[in-house]
């Protein structure tokens, strides 16, 4: 892909605008364009060679003189382009930003989004996964920013629980070890076996493994 600068991002942006009406401006007080048509808000569009904090501190600021604040970066390049693409435009959605890209070879211009209020759609599965996760935690194990390897989770709380109870009382059927051990979906747990804790030894009766065994006496 050939060097691209901000400059190389005006012509193609002020010819789109100005075939919807608009006449266009570049370097407007703090705006990089400004484009104006009558009966309208003004646009601002913020040029930049790539996505960046500064870019995003720029449009924001410009959206305290109109809401019709873009941002315009060259076309991405790859997978990996693709993705961080994607992910900066959705963080200008929440920012109720437009977003614009030019391609640095043929100058095609495209419009991704427009600018617009952002009204967060909530998903109440995950929600309601978050709620259980929190509920079924016993206390706090883990400290706030670690890496998600080693966490402490419920699952594994619960796995523990069930773990310690083989440990004390030997085989046992899974019914026994839920009640016991507090842990509803003992069997389950214990025949998905997730983290090799659990031999089946005979129907819907479980014992505890070497692995189960060297979990217990591992520290947390």
């Amino acid at each position: 892909m050939p060097k691209f600068a901000e400059t190389d991002l005006y012509p193609p942006v002020k010819a789109f605008f100005e075939a919807l009406g608009y006449q266009v401006k570049s370097e407007i007080g703090a705006a990089d364009v400004m484009a104006l048509r009558d009966g309208d808000d003004p646009v601002i569009v913020e040029l930049k060679t790539g996505f960046s904090l500064t870019l995003l501190h720029q449009a924001t600021a410009r959206q305290s003189v109109t809401d019709q604040v873009y941002v315009a970066v060259p076309r991405w390049s790859g997978k990996p382009g693709w993705r961080a693409f994607k992910a900066n435009l959705a963080l200008c959605k929440r920012l109720g930003l437009g977003v614009i890209s030019v391609h640095p070879d043929s100058q095609e211009l495209q419009v991704h989004h427009d600018p617009a209020p952002f009204q967060p759609r909530k998903i109440k599965k995950r929600q309601a996964g978050l709620m259980a996760e929190f509920t079924r935690r016993h206390g706090d194990p883990n400290q706030g920013g670690t890496v998600r390897q080693g966490l402490v989770t419920s699952y594994r709380q619960e796995a523990l629980r069930c773990a310690a109870y083989l440990a004390e009382h030997g085989p046992s059927k899974g019914a026994v070890v839920a009640k016991s051990a507090q842990v509803p979906h003992a069997t389950r747990l214990m025949r998905d076996n997730h983290y090799g804790w659990f031999d089946k030894i005979g129907t819907g009766v479980y014992a505890l493994s070497d692995a189960g065994q060297t979990a217990l006496n591992t520290p947390a």
